[in-house]
């Protein structure tokens, strides 16, 4: 069993200062000119509020926790074809990651037991956040350092859209796409976090956790525990969990109080051309923990806050490769949904002395309180099998989810004016 260090960079100078030049935009002869913006939610030193170069506009304010790392609070978008800023979030931070060997000689859990803030925040420098801004803060440790800790950047997120210009004399409508990367890294063992949040100028938030750094050298193991690393098949590599949980707050439009909404799609059947396939929802009205099935997922919905076309604003989860740790049950469920409770911070090892009796999110759902003020903890798993290129440093490797827009907006916010008009079924169509 190896023991987890400590370790700190020197100090390293500010990069260069974020500059997104965002192009003028046309907005459509229907938008009423941009409200006066509201009053900014923190204070200058913890707020991020950038354009894009589309013109949307992401606001939020940031700060680094002891324990959590970066955390992400009061999150706004806004655009030029929907210039009246609307809260999305009302906080996201990761909650947990459990870091269990094979060999089963070996478990952390690195946020409650060690931290991403304090001595594990590290000091950006060097290519850590080039191109972008590094912003300076601290945590709430006993002594706090001031650092450079938060990369602020826009990155190209590939085509946008692509439609075959209807005017075939003009060539097709296409964009490239932009995304708001905000980004900490911490040094915990052998392992180094990358915790980054993505902003697309569509309104998706892509939540991430890079690992990177090196193999721990004391954590070797037989054949099938592990994978051979160097020469011959001698010396075994661990394989080895990382299991990340995020906790995410909503907040639509301010009002909170969010629905749960479950949908699945089965096979009901054949039709002339195809199978038919049926679409139900179900209301998640109590606490609970979920697991993905196929055709499954789920959304957050307001309550009270509607799009043009009068439907509900809400956000759909979307995971990719996620592998569940069946060994403890809390690393199991893929989402779980609780009611917001002050002092229910951590997913697992839950360190807060007002939640003596509450130590995971099983046993925050065990009373199946009704949900009226929603929490959701998304668990994104992955099981690392090392392999000869780790070695080194560690090529990251990445794992995390996707929040994005389901009926935020009317029309997509970066529909050009060509096809402004474009909403709903054609006239005459069947």
């Amino acid at each position: 069993m190896t023991s987890r260090f400590t370790y700190l960079t020197g100090a390293a100078a500010l990069l260069a200062a974020l500059a997104v030049a965002a192009p003028a935009a046309q907005a459509a002869p229907s938008v009423p000119p941009a409200p006066p913006a509201p009053a900014a939610p923190c204070n200058a030193d913890s707020l991020v509020k950038e354009t894009l170069p589309s013109g949307t506009t992401w606001q939020m304010c940031w700060r680094i926790h002891r324990l959590h790392g970066l955390i992400l609070e009061k999150v706004f978008v806004s655009s030029p074809r929907y210039p009246q800023p609307v809260q999305v979030l009302g906080s996201i931070t990761v909650a947990q990651l459990n870091v269990p060997y094979d060999n089963g000689e070996t478990e952390y859990n690195d946020i409650t037991d060690y931290g991403f803030g304090g001595e594990y925040l590290q000091t950006l420098g060097g290519d850590d956040c080039k191109g972008g801004s590094a912003r300076v803060g601290s945590d709430n440790a006993p002594e706090p350092a001031r650092r450079a800790a938060l990369c602020v950047s826009a990155e190209p997120s590939g085509l946008a859209y692509r439609l075959e210009n209807p005017d075939q004399d003009r060539p097709p409508l296409a964009k490239q796409g932009h995304d708001l990367v905000l980004k900490a890294i911490s040094k915990v063992g052998w392992y180094e976090y990358i915790t980054e949040y993505r902003f697309g100028d569509n309104g998706r938030i892509t939540a991430r956790l890079g690992a990177t750094g090196d193999l721990s050298p004391g954590d070797y193991t037989t054949s099938d525990k592990g994978w051979p690393i160097g020469k011959g098949a001698r010396a075994y590599a661990s394989n080895h969990y990382h299991s990340a949980f995020w906790r995410v707050d909503f907040n639509i439009a301010g009002a909170g109080k969010e629905k749960i909404e479950q949908y699945d799609t089965k096979r009901a059947g054949n039709g002339a051309g195809s199978a038919i396939l049926k679409t139900t929802r179900t209301a998640v009205g109590k606490e609970g923990t979920f697991t993905k099935a196929n055709r499954r997922w789920w959304r957050v919905v307001s309550p009270t806050s509607k799009n043009k076309d009068g439907h509900p604003r809400s956000y759909q989860l979307e995971t990719g490769a996620n592998d569940p740790y069946e060994a403890h049950p809390e690393t199991t469920p893929d989402v779980t949904f609780t009611q917001q409770r002050p002092c229910e911070r951590f997913a697992t090892g839950n360190a807060d002395p007002q939640c003596r009796t509450s130590k995971t999110i099983l046993d925050y759902v065990r009373n199946s309180e009704t949900l009226t003020d929603p929490v959701m903890w998304v668990r994104v798993g992955f099981h690392h099998v090392p392999r000869d290129e780790d070695q080194s440093p560690m090529p990251v490797h990445w794992q995390g989810f996707d929040l994005t827009p389901r009926d935020f907006t009317e029309t997509n916010t970066l529909t050009p004016p060509e096809r402004g008009g474009v909403n709903g079924q054609p006239s005459g169509a069947p």
